[in-house]
């Protein structure tokens, strides 16, 4: 399996999203009750940035029209988003997150 180095674990502060690039993609990645987690920073209802959104109990919900999403699979867990995006696994290795 290959892995490429996405960052280190402490440049995600529990509770919140940050936006990373990874080759041509942009990452939502959060940290939710210690488990690091990738989605695509892109809400598939109108390609709003989730990036900017607030986790709300476990889920990333979208700034623009309040959709949200759950962190670990990309599912589309409320309207007006009905459309999941894609997940990425990580590892994390000796404090540092990969990805898979």
């Amino acid at each position: 399996m290959h892995r490429e180095k996405l960052c280190a674990a402490i440049d995600i502060p529990e509770g919140e999203i940050v936006v990373m690039q990874y080759k041509n993609k942009s990452l939502a990645v959060s940290k939710i009750n210690g488990e690091i987690t990738a989605i695509d920073n892109i809400c598939t209802h109108d390609n709003g940035p989730l990036g900017d959104g607030k986790i709300v109990r476990g889920s990333i919900v979208c700034p623009r029209h309040g959709a949200s999403f759950d962190p670990k699979t990309g599912r589309a867990l409320t309207l007006p988003a009905v459309k999941s995006v894609c997940s990425y696994e990580l590892y994390i290795d000796e404090g540092d997150v990969y990805i898979t």
